[in-house]
């Protein structure tokens, strides 16, 4: 032991050594020709003790090496990671900037060529529009205002006679011949109280709500009985996104300055030029509120007069 003694003194001096001058000089803990230096200026005196002691510090300490070295690799890992992180962030939102430029430079371009289509040569937007409706009528476009699907129906009807409608018939037998054509000509098979629900059900209100589950043949009823009248049943499908009227009614499109007209609206303007049976169904309206697409044709069909 008197002889390990000055020997783990000077190892360790040299280990506590480099780490103390590791903080100028890291590289020093790592000098391995110091530690084999030291370890043959002793090791010739080691007893067996020695030796078993000596050996357990040289591995406890390069132990620490492998460790240290272990954890500077990892340390050195982490940060080239972060940077490949760090600079696949900067291109991105580099990217992000090119493309946000691209959309700004897009639609500065857009908005160049739409002023152009207004403009019409410098034309104010109002005698632009005056002059495509004009261009619109050599294409057969209708003109006749902001509603032009509406006008449309306007001048269908212009020299509208009535026809003379078949009356000479009974609620049960008009039941009975429908329930025979849908059956003849369309293959479907309704029982008598059903159509006489469905037929009577006209005779108290505007608004008929058919439930019951899918394939029962609630839309294909309303759809045969258009066929029926020869009057094409509306048939509007109802989105989860319909949030207004829009989507049933149309809207006004401020660029065109003209109210884009639904089907749905078309119909029941046609309908105000005669006495024909028209039927528009809203197919799976439950999928929507009603209320937000709905309410103000409820309120209408709540009023007595029909006028009103």
């Amino acid at each position: 032991m008197e002889t390990f003694a000055p020997f783990l003194y000077d190892f360790l001096t040299v280990f506590f050594g480099s780490l103390w001058n590791g903080i100028v000089g890291f590289v020093g803990i790592f000098n391995i020709p110091a530690y084999i230096e030291v370890f043959q200026k002793h090791y010739q005196q080691f007893s067996v003790l020695d030796w078993i002691f000596a050996i357990l510090t040289i591995i406890v300490v390069f132990g620490l090496l492998l460790g240290l070295a272990w954890l500077i690799y990892l340390l050195i890992r982490k940060y080239i990671r972060f940077r490949e992180t760090l600079v696949s962030k900067e291109d991105m939102l580099e990217e992000i900037g090119n493309l946000n430029r691209q959309v700004v430079k897009l639609t500065t371009e857009k908005e160049r060529i739409m002023a152009m289509k207004v403009s019409q040569l410098g034309l104010k937007p109002e005698e632009a529009a005056a002059l495509e409706e004009e261009e619109g009528d050599a294409e057969g476009a209708d003109f006749d205002g902001r509603f032009y699907k509406l006008a449309a129906v306007d001048r269908a009807f212009e020299n509208y006679v009535p026809p003379v409608y078949e009356t000479d018939f009974t609620l049960e037998e008009l039941c009975d011949r429908f329930r025979n054509f849908a059956c003849s000509k369309m293959g479907l098979y309704y029982s008598k109280n059903i159509i006489r629900l469905f037929v009577s059900a006209f005779g108290a209100t505007r608004l008929i709500i058919l439930q019951g589950i899918s394939g029962t043949g609630k839309t294909s009823l309303a759809y045969a009985f258009g066929k029926f009248v020869m009057n094409d049943t509306m048939i509007a499908p109802v989105q989860p996104s319909w949030r207004d009227r829009t989507e049933l009614f149309g809207y006004f499109n401020e660029f065109t300055k003209r109210f884009n007209e639904t089907e749905m609206l078309k119909k029941i303007y046609e309908a105000g030029y005669n006495d024909d049976t028209y039927l528009m169904v809203l197919d799976e309206m439950n999928i929507a509120r009603v209320e937000y697409y709905f309410a103000e044709m409820l309120s209408i069909l709540e009023m007595p007069i029909r006028d009103e």
